[in-house]
């Protein structure tokens, strides 16, 4: 890499970016070079959302262009540009508009990609929705794993904004590329808004699973309840008649028992069909 910088006059700043990656999508000018970050994203290929541990991939192209020349630098193993050269190299009026026509093509497919990306994640969020809502059992790790997927989609995708608005605007572009890019733009608003509503609706489901658990723990202790209320009448009976005192109404009848006995057995007949009148058992 050092001997392409001395080659073509790189930044040493810009050389060191590229080379350590981890950057966030931006624009830099160097006098007449100019050094662009994007974030390349690759969908994870998986059989359901509750069998797996990640969603999407991500990546870094970095793109060196000047008057005369584009040099890029790919950190990841998608988003190949092979082909897009042979494309572009069939077209030689589009190559005729210069170096930031191909930074155009570059920036263009990879904003198609997102795109593509958010196709397969929208399928995932549909998953998880009907989980959430379903009749069967709640598993919330799922919701948590795709959200944490969704914003760090949302951290590769939603920065480039500024940059492509810089050089749709910048007077070293030629205007005919300015066009191009500006239709890129708007794909990637597009990109941006469908991982935001993405964002919102997982967030919107954690807010459900929640008043759902709330609403089953609610039910789980009104029927504990009952089942208390129920075991406390006869628990009350037994145990004044297990205080062995002496002196007690009818503690020495000779059907006493049998009827103490069959109060219990009332009352919780009674509190039984009372709790189911009302839901609780």
């Amino acid at each position: 890499m050092q001997g392409v910088a001395d080659a073509f006059g790189l930044h040493e700043l810009a050389v060191e970016d590229a080379v350590h990656a981890h950057q966030r999508p931006k624009l830099e000018v160097y006098d007449e070079t100019q050094f662009l970050v994007l974030r390349t994203v690759k969908y994870v290929e998986h059989e359901s959302i509750q069998a797996t541990s990640e969603v999407v991939e991500t990546g870094e192209i970095m793109i060196f262009f000047g008057k005369d020349f584009v040099i890029t630098v790919r950190h990841g193993d998608h988003t190949h540009l092979s082909d897009l050269r042979h494309h572009l190299e069939k077209r030689p009026e589009q190559l005729a508009l210069g170096p930031t026509m191909v930074m155009h093509s570059i920036a263009d497919l990879v904003v198609d990609s997102y795109l593509a990306v958010t196709d397969r994640m929208e399928d995932d969020v549909d998953a998880i929705e009907q989980s959430v809502f379903g009749r069967g059992g709640l598993d919330i790790d799922p919701v948590y794993l795709l959200k944490r997927e969704v914003l760090e989609m949302r951290r590769a995708v939603a920065p480039l904004i500024g940059p492509l608005s810089q050089l749709t605007a910048s007077n070293q572009v030629p205007k005919e590329v300015r066009r191009y890019l500006r239709d890129v733009t708007d794909h990637l608003t597009t990109v941006i808004d469908r991982v935001i509503e993405f964002d919102d609706v997982l967030s919107s489901l954690l807010d459900a699973a929640a008043a759902k658990v709330a609403l089953q723990q609610n039910t789980d202790m009104r029927k504990i309840s009952a089942w208390v209320a129920m075991a406390a009448g006869p628990t009350m009976i037994a145990g004044i008649y297990g205080m062995n005192f002496d002196h007690m109404p009818e503690l020495h009848w000779g059907y006493g028992y049998y009827i103490v006995l069959t109060v219990m057995v009332l009352l919780t007949i009674v509190l039984w069909r009372n709790f189911r009148k009302h839901n609780w058992l």
